[in-house]
């Protein structure tokens, strides 16, 4: 009989592995002094690092935060035994001027409430985290607490009290509901709220009210104009066809705007006054001005585009055309450029009497000049989608628009998400170009600021404010797509 005593009879322990090739060592190992190029290039990165964190922490911790001009900085670190350091005394006396220009102090709390309830308001639209009873508690939340600090008086109280009313029921619907089926709700008693992209589509006109003010009723006669549209789509597409209900829509609906809407709201303040105190272009300022043509161009200029990239590759020749045209003129020619074009001659090609506001004159051309860009990173995500899509959306019987909706612009725009928020990172940047102008944009302000006197030759402190601003917002939206890009992942690993 053959010995099989080498054979293993039992099994041996299971062991840690070696500390050099797990944990933290292991990582830094393999990551960091993996190879003798790889050691050396670590070791010098990190003097450089020691390099300028040794020179950049003593002069950002500097105790000159009560300064009240680039002198008594000066003075203040003298004092401290230091040699130089950052003149923060800038920062903190002219932070409200950067952040709000000259709008008025006593009115601030309008653009505050209204970019807080933007954020609400894009919660359904960006994010798939809560439902909507708590979206609708969150906007009761706000509109309470912006009443409590804002209001008074006997309406004030009465807005309160329905408000308080309202986050009760629907807490309670959240409480009663959670974990529940919808047959468990229904006999709960919870009732369906509305969508709340009601409210995200109200916003587009609550904002621009809260922010320049003026009577109710000019933005209500604006939303109007699309119940105006839609009625004249509805009335012609069953007897000429759905292309000509579109165009005959959107030019009653550019009628409506430009010729009646004014006259319409006017007429109804003069029966019913309500409204705001107006505040004039000249006051907006910092980084409200250019958060407030960022978010109106980039909300505008996506739609936009995405017309634009299924113009560019319709079968009717001329809205090819068309499309191919306005793309390639507009990538074709400088933002400066269509930023001057819309201070001075944007006028001029309006009819007579019309007089554009500087700031909405500057949002048109930023979002032409964005939804050209994106209308290319469409077709990008079009044209890399394999031509069985649009067979199978063929075979299921789909008409142009549905296939669109439903199978084709899905996957485009999963596609193009790279590309779409790095022109919009890029457009939020470049609105720092309307200091050309002579508007008010955080770089003219700090400007403006260092003409001061008091504050003539401070430069990192303004610059790199601005800069940690920018990158804060800009940051968001990068670490944002990058969420978007997880979230609608549908490979599997």
């Amino acid at each position: 009989m053959t010995d099989l005593s080498y054979v293993r009879t039992e099994m041996l322990p299971e062991r840690d592995p070696p500390i050099s090739t797990s944990g933290v060592i292991g990582w830094i190992r393999a990551n960091l002094f993996d190879g003798i190029s790889n050691s050396v290039l670590t070791i010098a990165s990190l003097a450089f690092i020691y390099w300028v964190l040794s020179h950049f922490i003593p002069w950002f911790w500097s105790p000159t935060w009560n300064g009240s001009s680039l002198g008594n900085c000066r003075e203040m670190i003298g004092a401290a035994g230091k040699e130089g350091g950052a003149c923060w005394g800038v920062i903190n006396e002219r932070w409200p001027q950067i952040l709000f220009g000259f709008y008025p102090e006593e009115l601030r709390w309008r653009p505050i409430l209204a970019f807080v309830l933007m954020f609400v308001a894009l919660i359904p639209i960006l994010f798939n985290m809560i439902s909507r009873r708590w979206n609708w508690f969150l906007l009761a939340l706000v509109l309470f607490a912006a009443v409590s600090f804002v209001g008074s008086g006997v309406i004030a109280v009465l807005v309160q009290i329905v408000l308080a009313v309202t986050m009760a029921y629907v807490g309670w619907q959240i409480v009663t509901t959670k974990g529940a089926d919808r047959a468990d709700q229904i006999k709960a008693g919870a009732k369906r709220l509305p969508n709340p992209l009601l409210f995200s589509a109200a916003f587009v006109f609550i904002m621009p009210w809260l922010l320049w003010g003026g009577t109710i009723w000019t933005p209500l006669a604006a939303a109007f104009g699309f119940g105006v549209g839609w009625g004249a789509f509805r009335l012609v597409s069953p007897k000429f066809g759905d292309l000509a209900g579109l165009i005959l829509g959107v030019v009653t609906t550019f009628v409506w705007w430009l010729v009646l809407t004014g006259p319409v709201a006017s007429g109804l303040n003069g029966v019913l006054p309500v409204g705001l105190e107006p505040v004039q272009s000249r006051n907006f300022g910092g980084l409200l001005l250019s958060v407030t043509i960022g978010v109106v161009a980039i909300s505008v200029s996506l739609p936009l585009g995405i017309v634009l990239a299924l113009g560019r590759q319709s079968d009717l020749m001329l809205v090819k055309w068309m499309s191919v045209g306005f793309i390639e003129f507009i990538r074709g020619v400088p933002l400066i450029t269509l930023l001057f074009v819309a201070s001075f001659l944007l006028n001029v090609f309006m009819p007579p009497g019309t007089n554009f506001d500087i700031i909405l004159r500057v949002i048109i051309m930023a979002t032409l000049f964005s939804a050209a860009y994106i209308a290319e990173v469409v077709r990008g995500g079009l044209a890399a989608l394999p031509k069985g899509q649009y067979e199978a959306a063929d075979a299921l019987g789909l008409d142009y628009w549905k296939a669109q909706r439903l199978i084709i612009m899905p996957q485009a725009l999963k596609i193009s998400i790279p590309g779409i928020v790095s022109t919009f990172i890029g457009l939020f940047k470049d609105t720092t170009l309307v200091s050309i102008i002579g508007l008010l944009d955080p770089i003219g302000l700090s400007n403006s600021i260092r003409a001061d006197t008091a504050w003539n030759g401070v430069v990192w402190e303004l610059y790199g404010f601005i800069a940690f601003l920018f990158f804060i917002l800009t940051f968001s939206m990068s670490r944002y797509s990058m969420y978007l890009e997880r979230r609608l992942r549908t490979d599997h690993r």
